[in-house]
C-alpha cells in the first residue's frame, strides 16, 4: 500500500496535547514524596504505572489519528471527551495504593473504552481487509484493557489490583506485536515524529519549571547556571538526533520502535527533573539523588541510541560516539559520588552533558560538512 508522504498536525491535535502538560506536571509530583531521603518502591511503581497509562493512551490516539484521523465531528468530539477524562484522571492518584487508585483505574478504563469505540466505529467504515484486521487488533487490545481496569477499579482488593496492573502491562506491550498487520498500512512517519517531538518539548517544559527555584534572588548562583546548562544540553542533544540525524521521510514503517524508544526518553527526563530538585534538598539522600540524576541521563541516552535505527544512512552513529557518551557519563557519575556538594554535582554534570553534545554535533558536522 502506498504511503502518504505528509500529514499536517491539526490544531485539534495540538489542543488535545495541552492536557498532557497538566498530566505530566501531576505525575512528576509523585516523585517529590521522599521517605527517609529516598523514593519508596511503591511510589516508583505508581509513577511508572501512571505514566504508562497516560502516555500509552496518547500514543494509541496518535497512531489512530495518523492512520484514520479525519476532521470529522465524531473524532473531534471523542478528542474533547478524552481530554475531560484525562484531566479528571490527573487528579485521581496519589503516591500510595489507596482508594484514589481505584478511581484512577475506573477513569482509565473509560478512557480506554472511548479509544476502543473509535477503532470499532472505524472497523465499519474502512473497506480494505488489512484495515479491518488492524482495527480488530486494536479494538481487542483496548477492550481488554477497559475490562481489566474496570475490574481493578470496582473490585479494589489485592486480586483486582493485580488484574489491573497485569492488564496495563500486557496492553502496553501488545501493540508491539501488531506489526504483521500494521506494516501493510504504514504510518506517516513525519507526522508521528512531529507529534512525539512536541510531547518531548512539553516534558522539557516541565523540567524548566522544575529548576525555576534555582533562579530566584535568594538562590541564584553558579550552580543555577550549570543546572540550566544541563537541561539545555539534553535538549540540544535531542534536537540534533531528531531534527538533523533522523530520516523524517521514511516509508513502510509501523512506528512501533519510534514510539517505545520514547518511553526511555520520557522516563529519563522525569528522573532528571526530580533529581535536579533533590540535589539541593537537605532531606534528600544525596547519593540517591545523584543516582537518580544519572539514571535519568542514561535512560535518555538509551532512547537516543535506539533512535539511531531511523537515522539517515550516512548519519548512523558508530561505536566511537557511543563509547564517548558512556565513558564521560560513567566518569561524571563517579566524580559526583566522591565530591557530592551541589556546586560540584552541577558543574561536573554540566561538563558531561556539554561534552556529549559536542561529540554528537562534531559527528554531524564531519558527516555533512555543515
Amino acid at each position: 500500500m502506498a504511503n502518504v508522504l505528509t500529514k499536517r498536525v491539526s490544531l485539534v491535535e495540538l489542543f488535545y496535547d495541552l492536557v498532557f502538560v497538566y498530566m505530566i506536571s501531576r505525575a512528576t509530583e509523585l516523585l517529590h514524596h521522599l521517605h527517609h531521603g529516598v523514593l519508596t518502591p511503591v511510589t516508583l511503581v505508581i509513577f511508572f504505572l501512571v505514566i504508562i497509562v497516560f502516555i500509552n493512551s496518547w500514543m494509541v490516539q496518535m497512531v489512530f489519528t495518523n492512520r484514520y484521523g479525519k476532521s470529522s465531528w465524531t473524532n473531534i468530539i471523542f478528542s474533547f471527551i478524552d481530554m475531560a477524562i484525562i484531566l479528571y484522571m490527573s487528579n485521581a492518584f496519589t503516591a500510595t495504593f489507596d482508594q484514589h487508585l481505584a478511581t484512577f483505574f475506573i477513569a482509565a478504563g473509560l478512557l480506554s473504552m472511548t479509544l476502543c469505540l473509535q477503532y470499532l466505529i472505524t472497523y465499519f467504515q474502512v473497506q480494505k481487509e488489512i484495515d479491518k484486521k488492524i482495527t480488530v487488533a486494536f479494538t481487542g487490545i483496548l477492550g481488554f484493557r477497559t475490562v481489566v481496569l474496570l475490574v481493578g477499579g470496582f473490585y479494589y482488593n489485592p486480586v483486582g489490583i493485580t488484574v489491573a496492573l497485569a492488564g496495563i502491562i500486557i496492553s502496553w506491550l501488545a501493540p508491539a506485536f501488531t506489526g504483521k498487520y500494521t506494516r501493510h498500512h504504514p504510518i506517516i512517519f513525519s507526522h508521528i515524529l512531529e507529534r512525539l517531538t512536541a510531547l518531548i518539548i512539553v516534558m522539557f517544559g516541565e523540567t524548566i519549571v522544575g529548576i525555576a527555584d534555582y533562579f530566584t534572588q535568594e538562590s541564584l548562583a553558579w550552580s543555577s547556571v550549570f543546572i540550566f546548562i544541563v537541561v539545555v544540553g539534553l535538549f540540544f542533544t535531542y534536537i540534533v538526533e531528531f531534527d538533523h540525524l533522523i530520516d523524517e521521510h521514511r516509508k513502510q514503517e509501523t512506528g512501533n520502535l519510534l514510539i517505545y524508544l520514547h518511553y526511555f526518553i520520557i522516563f529519563g527526563l522525569s528522573l532528571v527533573t526530580v533529581a535536579l530538585k533533590f540535589i539541593n534538598e537537605p532531606e534528600a539522600n544525596v547519593i540517591f539523588a545523584i543516582t537518580v540524576l544519572y539514571l535519568g541521563v542514561i535512560l535518555f541516552y538509551i532512547g537516543l541510541a535506539i533512535a539511531n535505527y531511523y537515522n539517515q544512512p550516512q548519519l548512523h552513529v558508530g561505536r566511537p560516539v557511543r563509547l564517548a557518551f558512556a565513558s564521560t557519563t560513567i566518569i561524571g557519575y563517579v566524580l559526583v559520588l566522591i565530591f557530592n556538594q551541589l556546586n560540584v554535582i552541577a558543574l561536573v554534570t554540566a561538563v558531561v552533558i556539554v561534552m556529549n553534545t559536542v561529540v554528537l554535533v562534531k559527528f554531524l558536522i564531519n558527516r555533512t560538512g555543515e
